[in-house]
């Protein structure tokens, strides 16, 4: 699944707020939790954690290109497992963030899930754009 958002900010100040620190500022509820407290949440091999609808997730930074990509595997134990990338371009004086989710059912039963995910990915990524408008 990939889609894009836009953020009124450039593209080096937007890029904080797709970092595990970062999503805190817009995202209600996000609040990774890291077996060892970063220097920079964005440095590869970085690990956290999150709890949301239920499920907890483990995050680990495999890519970043400071201002331009950021990538993450993520394992939500019994349930999906795959990667997150956010791409960061300028446009003007704001951003598009393509964010792609790949990800894979780790169960028959997650199979659905994943679909209805896929399903309401386009309102998905809108109000990832509306919560980031509301903030900056």
């Amino acid at each position: 699944m990939t889609g894009t958002l836009t953020v009124a900010l450039p593209r080096d100040r937007a890029f904080r707020l797709f970092t595990a620190y970062g999503e805190r500022d817009w995202a209600r509820g996000w609040e990774p939790r890291f077996p060892q407290e970063p220097a920079d949440d964005s440095e590869p091999g970085t690990v956290f954690e999150t709890e949301a609808h239920g499920d907890a997730t483990i995050w680990v930074v495999t890519e970043c290109v400071p201002g331009r990509l950021i990538r993450y595997a993520r394992v939500t134990p019994g349930v999906r497992a795959g990667t997150v990338t956010v791409e960061l371009v300028d446009v003007g004086a704001e951003t598009a963030v393509t964010v792609t989710y790949d990800l894979t059912a780790l169960t028959p039963d997650a199979v659905a899930a994943l679909r209805d995910f896929a399903d309401g990915y386009p309102a998905f990524l809108r109000s990832w754009q509306d919560a980031i408008a509301a903030i900056t």
